[in-house]
């Protein structure tokens, strides 16, 4: 769901707080994203959302990473972050837009071409 970099990411977080890195995979991973009521592209559709509201930037790519990984599509990233500029601020939303801007650079996604 994470691609290597994100695996890698998880191991950096386990090697340097060992405790922690158990948590968060164990939690986060093991029972919030196990859950069957939701799919997961739903759940990082939720993340997503829930990361721009808090201005955790520095979280997003990582999840913009996992949610392409399991389906979503770029257009729908975007609607997401422009959603998301009506009820958390444009200065959020454009921050969330850079982000997005970048992880797609890096997949070789391009969008808004005509």
């Amino acid at each position: 769901m994470v691609g290597d970099n994100g695996v890698e990411m998880l191991k950096q977080i386990g090697k340097f707080f060992p405790d922690f890195g158990h948590t968060l995979i164990a939690f986060g991973f093991g029972d919030l994203y196990s859950r069957e009521v939701l799919d997961l592209k739903q759940r990082e559709m939720i993340t997503i959302t829930s990361l721009i509201t808090q201005g955790a930037f520095e979280q997003l790519p990582f999840h913009l990473h996992a949610a392409l990984n399991v389906g979503m599509k770029p257009e729908e990233v975007l609607e997401i972050i422009l959603h998301c500029g009506g009820y958390a601020g444009f200065p959020k939303a454009c921050s969330a837009l850079e982000a997005a801007r970048k992880v797609f650079q890096d997949r070789g996604i391009e969008v808004g071409k005509e």
